[in-house]
């Protein structure tokens, strides 16, 4: 490959991601919920912890599957409103945002003992959070 190309290509991929934006986020019904059957807010548990994930107004199905009202489920561990992830972009796969894409709705987490944030976000087949999002409240337990 020529060097005037190695220098093209990438200029070309950053231009597309720039211009690409946010993504259209998909609909979701205004009564859809997405809660926690367990733990609840202000539990002490002990570690691994058991979630399990509930959702009223939406089904769900695995990431890549594209359904009517329906979505898979991401769990937000230690997350504020300054450290959310983009709501119009693919949710990204870190420490912090656990993804479900195989519809699951029950976890057994590793946390370290103290208080921790959880909270539920619902994606869509690309990991998008839908448009009105569907989140949980976040709730902190303390584990021992």
């Amino acid at each position: 490959m020529s060097a005037l190309k190695l220098l093209i290509l990438p200029l070309l991929l950053l231009s597309a991601l720039v211009q690409a934006g946010g993504l259209e986020r998909t609909p979701a019904p205004e009564q859809a919920k997405v809660y926690f059957i367990a733990p609840h807010d202000g539990d002490t548990v002990t570690s691994p912890v058991t979630v399990r994930f509930g959702l009223e107004g939406m089904g769900v199905a695995p990431a890549g599957v594209d359904h009517d009202q329906t979505g898979h489920h991401h769990l937000l561990i230690d997350t504020g409103p300054d450290t959310m992830p983009a709501m119009d972009q693919p949710l990204p796969t870190t420490d912090q945002v656990v993804h479900f894409g195989g519809g699951q709705t029950e976890v057994e987490i590793e946390l370290e003992p103290g208080e921790h944030t959880l909270q539920l976000l619902l994606g869509d087949h690309r990991h998008v959070p839908h448009d009105p999002a569907v989140k949980s409240e976040r709730i902190t337990i303390t584990v021992e």
